[in-house]
């Protein structure tokens, strides 16, 4: 892993008195190194390094695999008061990482980063709110994604496509969900790319519908790529059809 990639992974930045580039070399340079470098920081106080530290425990990378100890410094974290710790809180007890699955635990800890505005603890919530009829509120749920969306969060603008495409609060607004597709697919959700290239190659704009639907088959996961293509498939565009085969090929390929 070079220090490029590490600053693009998941952890926060370590603020302990050096930059996020000595940071990130010390990482590049062995995971096992920097993963000790982490933990013995989080042990110092460092509720940046405690975040970063569950991150590597969640993920194996540098140390074991364990997500019940990444959980245990989530909760330091948090006692800490920091937002990313309440909302790896409410990841863990969604998805069942280190502790039993218990959604409205999920989101009472969604909601507390949600409070300090928190862009991923607003659009989790929501999400939670939406799919897994956890507090089932349209309007709460739709103001949530919007301020993820506008603090930046790609995959809130394409969950705000979706929203304006199928008409979920009993409208649908065709020209709003192209405009919130076309931003989710310029801050690089795979999703978002997939849906406005969809809309595109709709309204008979295929080149530029083959550059989007191509960017984001090629970086999105294997199941996605499939389904993606399998749509592309029944496209009368030989072009389309052409990155279809090219998505099949890659998923299997990984």
């Amino acid at each position: 892993m070079t220090a490029e990639e590490v600053a693009r992974t998941p952890f926060p930045r370590l603020v302990v008195r050096q930059s996020s580039k000595q940071i990130g070399a010390r990482l590049a340079r062995s995971p096992q190194q920097g993963a000790d470098f982490v933990r013995r920081r989080a042990l110092a106080g460092s509720v940046e390094a405690q975040i970063g530290f569950g991150h590597m425990l969640l993920d194996g990378y540098g140390v074991e695999r364990d997500p019940e100890a990444a959980v245990r410094w989530f909760n330091l974290a948090a006692k800490q008061g920091h937002a990313d710790a309440f909302n790896m809180l409410g990841r863990c007890y969604e998805h069942g990482w280190g502790v039993e699955i218990h959604l409205p635990r999920a989101a009472y800890w969604y909601a507390r980063g949600a409070k300090e505005s928190h862009a991923w603890a607003q659009f989790n919530l929501a999400s939670l709110m939406l799919t897994r009829d956890v507090e089932t509120d349209m309007a709460k749920a739709l103001s949530l994604l919007v301020a993820s969306a506008r603090a930046g969060n790609p995959k809130a603008m394409n969950m705000l496509g979706r929203w304006r495409e199928q008409g979920w609060d009993g409208r649908a607004r065709a020209q709003s969900a192209t405009l919130w597709f076309r931003l989710a697919a310029e801050g690089g959700c795979y999703r978002g790319q997939f849906h406005y290239g969809r809309l595109l190659a709709r309204d008979g704009k295929i080149a530029e519908a083959a550059r989007w639907l191509r960017s984001s088959l090629t970086q999105a996961p294997p199941d996605f790529a499939r389904e993606g293509a399998a749509i592309l498939q029944q496209h009368p565009s030989k072009r389309l059809r052409a990155i279809a085969d090219e998505a099949l090929a890659g998923a299997e390929a990984r």
